[in-house]
């Protein structure tokens, strides 16, 4: 499904789920284990629950995942970024004025963000960037997909053992210590928690971040307006959101009995994969002007935290890592621009993300 209006319809329609029993093909036998999206199908964490399940495990996991204690993460997120910015100017320096932005800021900000939050050492988070990756990636092969996801328990499943026998101040000793009624996570809940927001919280933003940067340099008309203050960088965030959205597709929902959705009869059983990148340009929805990057539009409303029940916790978290940085960079680097032609930016091997996999900036 790729219209806003379809998509829209499908996330608030409550005849359609997201659990993988109502799919009749899988129940069949007629999914190949080997199907490179079958890691999306299988998993047990909230992003494949419904009803009260999915209730109960939100309201569990929103405890500890409050915006008071997102907006807590501002000066240490600032922090961050003030130093990997002087690490993008030693880069350049080396380099003879070009570095992978990607590589050096858009990876390590989210990935020290989320692990500073949920309390991961920093032995093991290029171990982790490596592993959750291989989610993303469609050339990932099955016997590749379960041994990185086998590795990703084993991590979890220690960091949980030491946050519960030494509590701190972050979102798994939260998590550990969320009670609702004398209600709990179990702990493949509490795992299966983690694997969703420490791979959903990183894999989005490292994305997000290069496609705000490669949009604004491309567009200096729009950055200009930015620069001279007469534009809000919140804005532009929000376009890219909309424009170019780093959450491509997202596997799956199922229909529960026949159905009508955006005019088209399909029956019970079916699988719908929800296309939030294609609805930023529907023009039904945004007019002809839907495949212009345009910060000052009226309506950079979008889809790419979702909406409705399955509404994005991270969002406001993956908004201010971007608004804290993208400034800054500009900022210290008014002359940043690609080192490469357009064409010979490399995309990400994936229907799931969309974005780049290296950003090779130049600096003067």
């Amino acid at each position: 499904m790729t219209t806003h209006a379809g998509v829209t319809e499908a996330l608030a329609d409550p005849r359609i789920q997201k659990n993988r029993k109502y799919w009749k093909a899988f129940n069949a036998g007629e999914v190949p284990p080997d199907w490179p999206l079958m890691s999306w199908i299988i998993n047990e964490n909230m992003l494949s629950q419904d009803g009260e399940t999915h209730t109960r495990l939100r309201k569990l996991i929103s405890k500890a995942f409050t915006p008071r204690r997102v907006e807590l993460m501002r000066d240490d997120i600032v922090g961050i970024v003030e130093r990997l910015l002087d690490d993008l100017a030693e880069a350049v320096e080396s380099g003879g004025g070009v570095a992978d932005f990607k590589e050096i800021v858009a990876m390590p900000l989210p990935l020290t963000v989320i692990s500073e939050l949920f309390g991961v050492e920093v032995a093991i988070r290029s171990e982790m960037h490596d592993l959750v990756s291989t989610f993303f990636d469609q050339s990932t092969t099955p016997e590749q997909a379960l041994q990185s996801f086998t590795r990703l328990w084993e991590v979890l499943t220690r960091l949980v053992a030491e946050k519960r026998a030494q509590p701190g101040d972050d979102l798994t000793s939260g998590l550990i210590a969320s009670r609702d009624d004398q209600d709990k996570l179990t702990e493949d809940e509490l795992i299966w928690a983690l694997v969703l927001f420490i791979s959903a919280g990183y894999e989005t933003t490292m994305n997000l971040i290069p496609n705000v940067v490669r949009a604004l340099i491309q567009h200096p008309d729009q950055l200009q307006l930015l620069l001279d203050g007469r534009a809000e960088w919140a804005d532009a965030t929000e376009e890219v959101l909309r424009w170019d959205s780093p959450g491509e597709y997202v596997p799956m929902r199922y229909t529960t009995e026949d159905m009508e959705l955006a005019g088209v009869r399909i029956p019970q059983g079916e699988a719908l994969l929800m296309g939030y990148g294609p609805t930023g340009r529907d023009k039904e929805r945004y007019g002809e002007t839907a495949d212009v990057f345009d910060i000052t539009r009226e309506d950079t409303s979008h889809l790419s935290f979702s909406h409705g029940r399955h509404y994005c916790l991270g969002a406001n978290l993956a908004r201010m890592e971007v608004n804290e940085l993208v400034p800054r960079l500009f900022e210290r680097f008014p002359k940043i621009r690609i080192a490469v032609d357009d064409a010979d930016l490399e995309p990400m091997p994936s229907i799931i993300v969309s974005g780049v996999k290296a950003l090779p900036v130049r600096v003067d």
